[in-house]
């Protein structure tokens, strides 16, 4: 079974990824800058099933087979550069949004390439760059008996890798990967986190997005 690391995988976000990849047999490492800080953050995970959620620094976290960048968008470029010899070679997952709150709303920001995605592909040009869980709502992927029933839109370059990230994506309970296309539409697919977030925020729920009219 791949081993599956999280950079910056402590906050929300990367603790729900971490134990639906878990709860699907994969072993999980959260990494952080403070490898304590990760190992305290895993203990208190209870995923289910033959996986397990451990904790290490981000330079222990990017040796694993694939790896997932789940930093703040202002550090990610940073963080997964100096990671770059690690990641050589390796499919590399940004779940990363660029986004700004101003008042009830997350308004989307562009980064020069469009979008962090390309900001990270052009980072790590020997890695192999899929975008993927942008639009889930956090505290539904933690929890387990959430019932969650969730699209995760995959984007990429790569076609045999979108597809073994859609496979992974597929075996994650209450998930369903659906394959949009290249790396191009990660500047639309980033952006519409903004529009998710913000229907929650006014709202005040958890909603996710969920693609009628497909067969699979």
């Amino acid at each position: 079974m791949t081993t599956v690391g999280i950079v910056g995988g402590t906050g929300p976000a990367g603790r729900g990824v971490a134990i639906r990849l878990a709860s699907a047999g994969y072993d999980v490492a959260l990494g952080s800058r403070d490898a304590q800080r990760a190992a305290d953050v895993a203990a208190a995970m209870s995923p289910r099933g033959a996986g397990t959620v451990t904790g290490a620094s981000n330079d222990d976290v990017a040796t694993r087979d694939l790896v997932i960048i789940a930093t703040p968008w202002d550090s990610a470029v940073a963080t997964a550069s100096a990671l770059r010899d690690a990641l050589r070679g390796k499919i590399v997952i940004s779940m990363v949004n660029a986004l700004t709150r101003e008042g009830r709303e997350l308004l989307p920001l562009y980064p020069p390439r469009g979008s962090m995605a390309a900001q990270l592909a052009f980072a790590l040009p020997e890695s192999i760059l899929v975008g993927a869980f942008h639009h889930l709502p956090a505290a539904q992927m933690e929890d387990l008996d959430s019932g969650l029933d969730a699209d995760v839109v995959i984007v990429g370059d790569d076609a045999p890798t979108r597809e073994r990230v859609a496979s992974m994506v597929d075996e994650m309970p209450g998930l369903r990967a659906i394959v949009a296309g290249s790396l191009s539409l990660a500047s639309a697919v980033e952006a519409f986190t903004a529009v998710c977030i913000s229907i929650n925020i006014r709202h005040k729920a958890h909603s996710y997005v969920k693609l009628a009219g497909l067969t699979h």
